[in-house]
């Protein structure tokens, strides 16, 4: 009975505490569209998690980046100006025709948000994600391997449109 008292309180704890954090969902335009979901830890860090819809395959490339927030003061009238930067992990599965790949590999995230004063968030990022991948080709009923490295990932760029609440 203890047991369960104590798990309920920390449970308790743990939703109130995340649900007190400031927090930012919406869209994520550029190499392909993506949900986009904020998560601030404290007031100068944050946790972006975006799950691509590639554009120019069928796939999906899910992305966690850990982020630092960094404040201009000096152009904060009316909304507020920040820049923030960071890194992750991102990784991908897409299907062509006859070829599947999958990709893993390290995300950097750089990027300038404008938050205005009512509860809204415009974003431009450049989240570049580089990486092994490793590809299934069937030719002539003979499914063959390749691999190499993924340098499609530097195209990153994105604008972002976010409901802060």
């Amino acid at each position: 009975m203890r047991k369960t008292l104590i798990l309920a309180i920390i449970l308790i704890a743990t939703v109130t505490i995340s649900l007190a954090q400031p927090r930012a969902i919406g869209g994520r335009f550029g190499y392909g569209v993506s949900p986009s979901y904020q998560h601030s830890i404290g007031e100068k860090n944050m946790l972006q998690v975006d799950i691509d819809f590639l554009g120019f395959y069928w796939g999906i490339q899910p992305t966690v980046t850990y982020n630092w927030i960094f404040p201009i003061n000096s152009w904060n009238k009316p909304g507020s100006w920040n820049w923030y930067a960071g890194g992750g992990v991102a990784g991908s599965v897409y299907w062509r025709s006859a070829k599947n790949q999958g990709t893993l590999g390290a995300a950097g995230m750089i990027g300038v948000e404008y938050n205005f004063k009512f509860p809204l968030q415009l974003a431009v990022e450049y989240r570049p994600v580089v990486g092994p991948w490793i590809s299934s080709r069937k030719i002539d009923d003979i499914i063959r391997y390749y691999s190499g490295f993924n340098y499609a990932g530097l195209l990153g760029g994105g604008f972002a449109v976010r409901y802060k609440f």
